[in-house]
C-alpha cells in the first residue's frame, strides 16, 4: 500500500552528529573525564553519545549517580548555535510523495536548538522532541499518536532512522514498515532490515 506518511528520526538521520559532537559535548566530555572512573572508555562513550540518549549512556558504563545527575544538569539547558549541514542527499525527502514527520529523543532544548540550525521547521507537518528528563512517552506512543490523528492505517506508515534498537523497533511493535538509514554501513548485523545509504532510494519504499 502506498504511504501517505514518512517519519523521520533527527540525529545521524538528517544530519552526522559526529560533524559537531566535539564541539557540542566538549564540556561533558570533559567532566567525565575528570571523573577519572572512564578514562579507558572515552572513545566509547564518545562514539555512543553520537547514537544514544545520555541516560543510555550513563546506565551502560554504569555512571555514579553524582556524575550522571551533573551529566543530565549540563545537557538539560545546553543548545547549540553553531552551523549544522544536513546530508547532502537530505533534500530529495522533499521530493517523496507523502507527508512527513521528525520525531527526535533527547533534550528538548537541545534538540530544539539544533532543528533550528539546520533551519529545518518548513519542511515538517509535525516535529515532536522526546524528552526523556521530563516524560514518559517514548518514540513508539508518538509514533502512534501521529498514525491515530491523522487516520492513517499501520501499512500507510513509513518509519526512516538510524537506529535499529529505537525507531526501527518501535516501527516494527506497531506493525509499521520501517528503512535503516545507515549512511556509513556501520550496522553488520542488520542483514534482514531493508536499508538505504541515500534518501533517493526511498522512493522503492513508499509505492
Amino acid at each position: 500500500m502506498a504511504k501517505k506518511g514518512i517519519i523521520y528520526d533527527l540525529d545521524n538521520t538528517i544530519y552526522p552528529v559526529h560533524s559537531i559532537a566535539d564541539r557540542l559535548f566538549a564540556d561533558l566530555f570533559q567532566m567525565i573525564l575528570e571523573n577519572g572512573e572512564h578514562a579507558r572508555n572515552m572513545e566509547s562513550i564518545k562514539n555512543d553519545m553520537m547514537r544514544k540518549p545520555f541516560q543510555v549512556v550513563a546506565a551502560k558504563y554504569h555512571f555514579s549517580d553524582a556524575l550522571a545527575q551533573k551529566g543530565l544538569e549540563l545537557l538539560r539547558n545546553l543548545t547549540y548555535h553553531g552551523v549544522i549541514e544536513p546530508f547532502s542527499d537530505y533534500p530529495e525527502i522533499k521530493k517523496l510523495p507523502a507527508e512527513r514527520y521528525l520525531v527526535t529523543t533527547g533534550f528538548f532544548h537541545l534538540q530544539q536548538s539544533k532543528i533550528k540550525q539546520l533551519g529545518i521547521e518548513q519542511d515538517f507537518k509535525e516535529i515532536h522532541i522526546v524528552d526523556p528528563a521530563t516524560t514518559d512517552k517514548t518514540k513508539k506512543d508518538i509514533f502512534k499518536s501521529i498514525m491515530q490523528r491523522n487516520g492513517y492505517t499501520a501499512s500507510e506508515v513509513l518509519v526512516v532512522g538510524d537506529d535499529p534498537e529505537s525507531e526501527i523497533k518501535a516501527a516494527k511493535e506497531l506493525s509499521m514498515d520501517a528503512v535503516l538509514y545507515d549512511k556509513f554501513q556501520i550496522h553488520t548485523a542488520t542483514a534482514l532490515l531493508p536499508t538505504i545509504t541515500n534518501f533517493k532510494q526511498l522512493i522503492d519504499f513508499i509505492k
